[in-house]
């Protein structure tokens, strides 16, 4: 198999109100590692049990079967409601620069920072210090930036994908919460 990458090097997001964010970006992992290409996901901001390795969901486990996967999950001490935490900006802190580590990997053509920009719509990181992400990330790696709702125009202007993901309709309107397989 010819992996091709030289042809790698594009800053993609996927952000919305809508549902999908995390999917898309783990389609393109699953269509990467199916063609030869090393992929690292990174997840900010993970964390719905009382441990992240209790909560793997099935996307991540079925992606575990490339030797040519890998990720690490980032824990936020519960939901950020209104102030962050010192630990959820911590926590913020250190996926960034795990972020910054990986693109770093010469073992690692693709690195996905998942719920990346939820950190910085919710405080826990500054759009300049993912913008300065952006620009240190070497020229033959991909890097695809998820989650918020909002457009953070500073990114925005530093990518070269941008899709936007919108609610039509959702189940939750309906009282139906996330179903396991499903949305996770």
């Amino acid at each position: 198999m010819v992996v091709e990458k030289e042809k790698l090097g594009l800053v993609q997001i996927f952000y919305g109100n809508g549902k999908g964010k995390t999917t898309s970006s783990l389609g393109t992992a699953l269509r990467a590692c199916g063609n030869g290409y090393s992929v690292h996901l990174v997840q900010f901001m993970k964390n719905g049990a009382d441990s992240l390795e209790e909560q793997i969901p099935g996307e991540i486990k079925s992606l575990q079967k490339f030797p040519n996967f890998t990720y690490k999950r980032f824990g936020m001490d519960g939901w950020v409601i209104k102030k962050p935490t010192e630990n959820q900006i911590k926590s913020s802190k250190e996926a960034l620069k795990h972020v910054e580590e990986s693109l770093k990997n010469e073992n690692i053509d693709i690195v996905i920072a998942d719920e990346i920009l939820y950190a910085v719509q919710l405080g826990l990181l500054t759009e300049d210090e993912v913008v300065s992400l952006i620009d240190s990330k070497p020229k033959n790696k991909e890097l695809i930036l998820t989650g918020s709702h909002i457009p953070l125009q500073k990114i925005f202007d530093k990518a070269d994908l941008i899709s936007q993901i919108n609610k039509i309709k959702h189940p939750y309107d309906k009282g139906i919460i996330a179903r396991k397989g499903i949305e996770y």
